[in-house]
């Protein structure tokens, strides 16, 4: 009983987040670009099905920084902190007691290939931020990677629906080589945007570059706008 009450509760401060964002979530370039650059039928977004510069792929290429921590479920860990009411810190279990969802979303890396209609499952970013309640002057996210990596988004971006703490991919456990354990998606931004091995959110009130970003990537990073550097 006391999960289902966590899990109404949870699910209450998620439906309250989303009706606060759902104005500037509708404004991204993502869902309401008029114009959308690329090519192909159009996908479940009313975007062309390959923005531009993109080739589609069969195969998921792996890429990193170099290093990949050893990290298991049992013990992977994630912290929510930052800008947020209470800081919280997940073990693997607890991540799979929250509300569970599944997608079926692109991956579009910015080195020029697409993975499309994968099937992911996991976590809502959102619902973690609800579970953790944002401060009222959150306006960013930096995701931290077990492995050193950083990337920033704006919460107009991170709390979209298909923005999420993935476990599994196409029915099986995320492969290690993709972050796994947990790894964040941005489906409608490019790839580099999503943390593998996530370990931490941190929620704050001014943007931050991350990794890339601050090496001359895009701090928006719209594929459909071939936003791939600053």
């Amino acid at each position: 009983m006391a999960d289902d009450e966590q899990t109404r509760r949870i699910v209450a401060a998620r439906l309250a987040l989303r009706e606060r964002w759902q104005a500037k979530v509708k404004a991204t370039p993502g869902v309401a670009d008029a114009r959308p650059l690329g090519s192909g039928p159009t996908n479940r977004h009313g975007m062309p099905q390959v923005p531009p510069g993109q080739t589609v792929t069969t195969k998921w290429p792996v890429l990193d920084l170099g290093e990949r921590p050893q990290v298991s479920t049992a013990s992977w860990r994630l912290t929510v902190d930052g800008a947020v009411r209470t800081s919280l810190e997940l073990d693997f279990p607890g991540l799979l007691k929250l509300p569970q969802v599944q997608v079926s979303a692109d991956f579009h890396c910015v080195t020029t290939w697409s993975l499309l209609d994968s099937r992911w499952g996991g976590v809502s970013l959102a619902t973690v931020a609800a579970a953790a309640g944002l401060a009222e002057d959150a306006t960013h996210v930096l995701t931290h990677g077990l492995d050193g990596y950083t990337t920033n988004l704006s919460l107009d971006e991170a709390l979209k629906d298909d923005v999420l703490l993935v476990h599994t991919w196409n029915g099986q456990p995320l492969p290690y080589e993709h972050g796994g354990p947990v790894r964040v998606i941005t489906p409608q931004l490019y790839a580099w945007k999503g943390a593998k091995w996530i370990g931490r959110l941190e929620f704050l009130t001014q943007d931050v570059l991350g990794f890339w970003e601050e090496r001359g990537y895009s701090n928006t990073a719209h594929p459909w706008r071939d936003d791939r550097y600053s």
